[in-house]
């Protein structure tokens, strides 16, 4: 890989990691293509790991400031656990499972994912744009279903190499009536414990030869690590000082419109 490359792809993980660190979202979706398309890696284990790694370096670089301005709802985040770590752990099976078909089940299960998160997040927009102060209503937390949802969060964070922040979000305001900001940072403290089980896991299912070229390119996974840190801190302050809460919403729809349509494209070219 020559270095201009790697300065491209380390230039474009610092500008994705400071778009979706305010909204609540890890950059997995955009972190796989990057590998994929910019630096030619095969869509396998090891890809999945490097892109789950910069993920958690956005959630947690984020998260943390998130937390120091009081945007997390850890009662929520508690419930909502118990149900993202196990299907984190089901996520990798099933990745070991599919085995030479994930690039073609990767990219059809992402398409269907968005679709959801982006009709979910129209229907919450426009009833928040109905109402004056939809946060002041105190609603019941409806465990059981935020615990099917951050489940299938937790699931599709293992199989699709994401932070499913597209999914926690839309999960958070419709069964823990959260705010939109504490939305975002509860879905990033989901993903600071799933992410980690789910790397960990993957690496320990990676055959010889992947675990090899993955400790072979230890330097440039460091070097987009430490850039991610940077974009994602910088991204999360930028954020919370200057962006509204339906500014976030609309970055966040937009950006998963975006994402959908390049996995149109490229089911649609097979």
């Amino acid at each position: 890989m020559s270095i201009e490359i790697m300065i491209g792809i380390g230039a474009a993980v610092f500008l994705i990691a400071f778009t979706f660190a305010p909204i609540g979202m890890g950059g997995g979706m955009l972190f796989v293509p990057l590998l994929h398309y910019g630096a030619g890696w095969a869509i396998d284990g090891r890809t999945i790991a490097v892109s789950l790694m910069l993920t958690a370096v956005v959630s947690y670089g984020s998260g943390i400031a998130h937390r120091r301005e009081g945007f997390v709802d850890d009662a929520v985040v508690k419930i909502g656990l118990l149900g993202a770590v196990p299907g984190a752990l089901i996520g990798v099976v099933i990745v070991s499972a599919i085995g030479s078909h994930l690039d073609l089940v990767f990219k059809t299960a992402s398409l269907l994912m968005i679709m959801w998160a982006i009709r979910k997040t129209i229907h919450q927009m426009r009833s928040s744009s109905s109402k004056q102060n939809p946060a002041s209503c105190e609603k019941e937390i409806q465990i059981l279903p935020l615990r099917i949802g951050a489940a299938i969060g937790g699931t599709l964070s293992s199989v699709l190499a994401i932070g499913a922040g597209v999914i926690y979000i839309p999960i958070l305001r419709t069964f823990a009536h959260l705010s939109p900001r504490d939305a975002v940072g509860s879905s990033l403290h989901f993903m600071m414990v799933v992410i980690p089980i789910s790397i960990l896991t993957h690496l320990a299912f990676l055959p010889e030869q992947t675990m090899n070229e993955f400790v072979g390119e230890w330097r440039f996974i460091l070097g987009l690590g430490a850039v991610c840190f940077l974009g994602a801190r910088s991204g999360a302050l930028f954020g919370i000082k200057r962006l509204s809460e339906q500014r976030i919403m609309q970055m966040f729809l937009a950006i998963i419109i975006v994402v959908a349509l390049r996995y149109v494209l490229d089911l649609t070219s097979r």
